[in-house]
């Protein structure tokens, strides 16, 4: 299987950026071929052969990655699988691109792989990196119904049957809407803690438009594509738990602020997935309406 790699940076950080890519450079078998998409910045000196393209605008981290995925042609459809990493991220092993071409090749219904985030000094994982509710034991790979969008792999099949990361979302969500998208269309999702993606221990609340994406796109994520019985058992059931974890004021105010835009802008198109999609998301151990 030919493999790709894009990686999306704002050229604020060069020498992780550089680690990445030597990291990249190193994976056993055939080479991957690697695709820099500088988000509305330059892109930092690069390895010959890498190639890069540069955005006069940021277009989000779906809008930058979609770039990448046809910078290897329609879809992506120039390589077999695609690989999406953070630009400060760094590989922690040389068999991980080899691991996914196994994966792929052995089993024809997987369309996702996500990676296992893990502390570069401590190797300890965070429990919001473990794509599923049961997260204790981040050493066990599993079935799961989402994945992570700086750590992962795609079976470029995937976009030409269902379509790529939604732009309009800009931040937060993209990935369990591509997710929830690809299990409709019969694909499934694997998370391996065998393949690992060493990055520094972060708080998403690191970014300025957190509170006010994260619901915003909450809403868009289930207005497209949850049946319409369960939207408001979805958005309810968030909405509670947003409560329960006691944010600040000024943090609260930019979610409800955030949750008001989300239904009153428009969310893209709406395909609900079938009842069936959502017994098999039960099945798996995330029903969707959590």
């Amino acid at each position: 299987m030919k493999v790709g790699a894009v990686i999306i940076t704002m050229g604020n950080r060069p020498a992780e950026l550089r680690a990445l890519l030597d990291s990249v450079a190193k994976q056993d078998g055939d080479p991957v071929e690697v695709v820099v998409v500088g988000n509305g910045s330059p892109v930092p000196d690069v390895p010959e052969g890498v190639r890069t393209v540069e955005l006069p605008e940021n277009l989000g981290i779906p809008g930058g990655r979609n770039v990448g995925i046809e910078a290897f042609g329609p879809g992506g459809t120039d390589v077999d699988v695609l690989l999406f990493l953070d630009d400060d991220g760094l590989l922690a092993r040389s068999d991980t691109a080899e691991l996914c071409r196994q994966a792929f090749a052995t089993d024809p219904e997987l369309g996702i792989i996500s990676f296992r985030i893990a502390d570069p000094d401590t190797g300890e994982t965070q429990r919001r990196h473990v794509p599923r509710l049961r997260a204790s034991d981040p050493m066990r790979s599993s079935r799961v119904t989402t994945f992570l969008g700086g750590a992962n792999a795609v079976r470029t099949k995937v976009f030409a049957e269902v379509g790529g990361l939604p732009d309009e979302f800009f931040y937060a969500h993209e990935e369990t809407d591509l997710a929830w998208r690809a299990l409709d269309g019969g694909w499934m999702i694997d998370y391996r803690s065998d393949m690992v993606l060493y990055h520094p221990t972060t708080a998403p609340s690191r970014h300025a438009v957190y509170h006010r994406m994260v619901a915003r796109n909450r809403v868009w994520l289930a207005r497209r594509n949850l049946p319409a019985l369960l939207v408001p058992v979805y958005l309810g059931v968030w909405m509670l738990l947003t409560l329960l974890r006691r944010p600040s004021r000024s943090a609260l105010k930019a979610w409800f602020g955030g949750f008001k835009e989300g239904w009153t802008t428009p969310s893209g198109p709406r395909r609900p997935m079938k009842w069936r999609t959502v017994w098999r998301l039960t099945r798996l151990g995330r029903p969707p309406v959590i």
